[in-house]
């Protein structure tokens, strides 16, 4: 079953662009360098300070400029709700 959903979120990345302000843990690692940690720290982020662009993510610990720019064309962040 987690292969099944691994596949499927590897098509979705073909067409779509992963939103930090909504994405969860398992569409966040289907990014480059991005681990379970990884992801874990950006939705426990988002939870006090939505990300208003992609270049916040530098916020992060352990996210810098090149893990953003590999995956730059593959992200995208949604208007702030609150």
């Amino acid at each position: 079953m987690k292969i099944l959903a691994m596949v499927i979120l590897g098509f979705s990345m073909l067409f779509a662009a992963v939103d930090i302000n909504i994405a969860n843990k398992d569409e966040l690692t289907t990014l480059k360098g991005i681990g379970a940690s990884k992801a874990e720290m950006i939705v426990k982020h988002r939870k006090t300070k939505c990300f208003k662009n992609v270049d916040e993510l530098i916020e992060v610990k352990g996210i810098g400029e090149k893990t953003i720019e590999k995956n730059r064309k593959n992200l995208t962040a949604s208007k702030c709700k609150k």
